[in-house]
């Protein structure tokens, strides 16, 4: 029996249709309107996928269960990255889309992370914001030529440097076209962060 994939979520039409659409990850507390601005801004044109996390911390929606901060809870994590990656199958049959490139945030970007490992044919790339490595053995994953897009922040209290480095090698090792930026930033999000998505977005 297939589980249900179901996520709420919202869905923009683009209006260029040459424009790869982006799936939209909200971090630990946001909603499937976060970052509707954001997508809207660096990948002007492009249709918008951007579904709501089902698990609940307290009030605070988010994609997978974490042990504590940083410390992720692993089956569910594979659990729920394939749970998101049918959703977006389905999404692209119900919409007429082809393979979207990730846009996550925190909780979103790790999320997003763990697909490309996982379920690598469901995403086109992927732009990871203050992003960490999902996975203590990672699968093998075949992400050649598939841009990528880290960016970390140096003054970043949840992710360690060496966590972020390590996350780009395991990409990198899998074939995947990463581009790694370090920002002197926390674990916020600032002008720097949006400089760089709009120059990395207009080339795809």
């Amino acid at each position: 029996m297939k589980a249900d994939t179901g996520f709420i979520h919202v869905f923009e039409q683009g209006s260029d249709p040459a424009r790869r659409p982006l799936l939209l990850l909200h971090g630990t507390g946001g909603d499937e309107r976060d970052l509707l601005g954001l997508g809207r801004t660096v990948a002007p044109g492009a249709s918008l996928l951007s579904p709501r996390g089902k698990l609940l911390e307290g009030a605070a929606p988010r994609f997978f269960r974490r042990l504590a901060e940083g410390v992720f809870d692993e089956e569910d994590l594979r659990r729920r990255t394939d749970e998101l990656a049918d959703f977006v199958l389905e999404a692209r049959e119900r919409y007429g889309l082809p393979a979207p490139i990730a846009l996550g945030f925190s909780n979103g970007a790790n999320i997003a992370a763990a697909m490309l490992l996982q379920r690598p044919d469901v995403l086109a790339g992927a732009a990871l914001l203050r992003a960490m490595v999902p996975f203590a053995e990672p699968p093998r994953a075949d992400l050649k030529g598939k841009p990528v897009l880290v960016l970390s922040g140096a003054l970043d209290p949840i992710v360690p440097a060496s966590n972020a480095e390590r996350l780009v090698r395991q990409l990198g090792d899998n074939g995947a076209a990463v581009e790694h930026r370090v920002l002197p930033a926390g674990h916020g999000l600032g002008q720097a962060d949006l400089s760089l998505l709009n120059d990395w977005f207009a080339r795809w």
